[in-house]
This record gives structure tokens, C-alpha cells and sequence, in this order.
């Protein structure tokens, strides 16, 4: 079970806080328990800001934006990008801008409260359309280039995919799945089309639908470290900027 970490972070927030008051307006005491608790309010309240407001580290749990994003990369969201939102809760109380096609976001899919990672492929109002491995926006192709195998799937290839302007490596299998087969969608207001890079091995708005603008968490923009259950010592050779 996945443990939701800013309520947790939240709640301690508000219980050290409460006990900073209750110390500061009746008990006046520098030692003990009350003391101890209420001395931790300014360092959880700096983290919660930080992690609501401006950045926080995620790690990839599966395959699914390969070949952009591989299951161990650890990345870091850019969290006030789209608007800063209240934390928990997550109404947008400042906005900022809109998510543009191609970016790589972080959101909680309509479905279920887990963080998933895909790419904006449709905004609101398009028509979104997969016809035998090829994406079309608004009835124009996505023009896919530059074809290379895949070393441990031969079934599969990995292409460079521009998206109205926007180039980006992604991988799909030279038999397309079902759902890239002949799949059409027109993305309704307020609401956002997301797919994976890795197209014939992703859940995504093809199986659950575009995401409520409501559900965004944040943009990925960079990787920092990779580290998986195979590697004794963690690696930094993938670090760079998420395209």
C-alpha cells in the first residue's frame, strides 16, 4: 500500500505546531516532551513548503516512459510550475500556467490516489487518435523517425517522435498492441490526454481516461540518480534534464 507522505508530513506539521503554541502561550518550558515536539514545527513546516509548494523527489517504479524515464530513476517535479495548490487537499489557489504538449507530468490518475508519470499528448479539446503505433493529434500524424532496434526486445523499436514541434524519443512494438491499434478520444475541457513513452507498455488515458486539471502534482524536469534492486551503490551517469 502506497503511504500518502504529504498528509503524514501534514499532520505532523500541525501536531508540532499545536504543541509550539500551547508551549510559547501557557506551558513557557524549554525541556521535556512539550519542548522537544514543539521545536520540530519550524523544520517539518520549512519541508512541507518546499515539497507542497516548490520541488519533490520521486523515483520511477516501472517501465512504462521508457526509453525517456527508466524504472530506478530518481527525478525531481517542479511542483508550483502549473500553480501552487494546498497541500492535501490540492485546490490551485494561485495559477501560474497551463500544461503545454509534451511535457513530462506527474498527477494522480482519475482512477485511483497513486502518483503516475506520462507525457501531455492531448490538451483540452483535441482529438486523440493512435492508428497502427502512430499518434495523430487533431487528425495530423506525429511524425515518428529514425527507427532503432531494441537489444532485448526484438519485437519492439524505439523512435524519435515529434510532437507538433516538440521531438521525443519513445518505444513501441513493430506490432502494435491493442490499444495502439485503433484507438480514438477528444480530450473534454479541463482535462488533459496522457500516454507513456514506452506506448505498447503503459496504462494510461487510453485504458483510464484524460486527467482532471484538478489531479495535476506537478512537471518532471530533471533526473538525478538511478538506483535499482540490482546495484549494490546507487549511479549518477543518467543525471540530466527530462526532454
Amino acid at each position: 500500500m502506497d503511504i500518502n507522505f504529504e498528509l503524514v508530513l501534514t499532520v505532523l506539521f500541525l501536531v508540532a505546531a499545536a504543541f509550539w503554541l500551547l508551549n510559547r502561550l501557557w506551558l513557557r518550558t524549554d525541556r521535556g516532551a512539550v519542548e522537544y515536539i514543539a521545536s520540530l514545527a519550524p523544520v517539518l513546516g520549512i519541508v512541507l513548503v518546499l515539497r507542497s509548494f516548490i520541488i519533490e523527489p520521486f523515483q520511477i517504479p516501472s517501465s512504462s516512459m521508457v526509453p525517456t524515464l527508466q524504472k530506478g530513476d530518481f527525478i525531481v517535479v517542479n511542483k508550483w510550475v502549473y500553480g501552487l495548490r494546498l497541500p492535501v487537499l490540492r485546490n490551485l489557489v494561485v495559477p501560474i500556467s497551463e500544461p503545454e504538449r509534451g511535457d513530462v507530468m506527474v498527477f494522480f490518475p482519475p482512477h485511483e490516489e497513486r502518483y503516475f508519470i506520462k507525457r501531455v499528448v492531448g490538451l483540452p479539446g483535441d482529438k486523440v487518435s493512435v492508428v497502427d503505433g502512430v499518434l495523430f493529434i487533431n487528425g495530423a500524424q506525429m511524425a515518428q523517425s529514425d527507427a532503432q532496434p531494441v537489444a532485448d526486445d526484438l519485437r519492439s523499436a524505439r523512435f524519435s517522435e515529434n510532437l507538433n514541434g516538440y521531438p521525443h524519443p519513445i518505444q513501441r512494438r513493430l506490432q502494435p498492441g491493442r490499444l495502439s491499434q485503433n484507438f480514438h478520444d477528444v480530450v473534454p475541457p479541463g482535462h488533459y490526454f496522457m500516454m507513456g513513452d514506452n506506448r505498447d507498455n503503459s496504462s494510461d488515458s487510453r485504458v483510464w481516461g484524460p486527467v482532471p486539471a484538478e489531479r495535476i502534482v506537478g512537471k518532471a524536469f530533471a533526473r538525478w540518480m538511478f538506483w535499482d534492486e540490482r546495484m549494490s551503490l546507487p549511479s549518477f551517469s543518467r543525471a540530466g534534464t527530462i526532454h
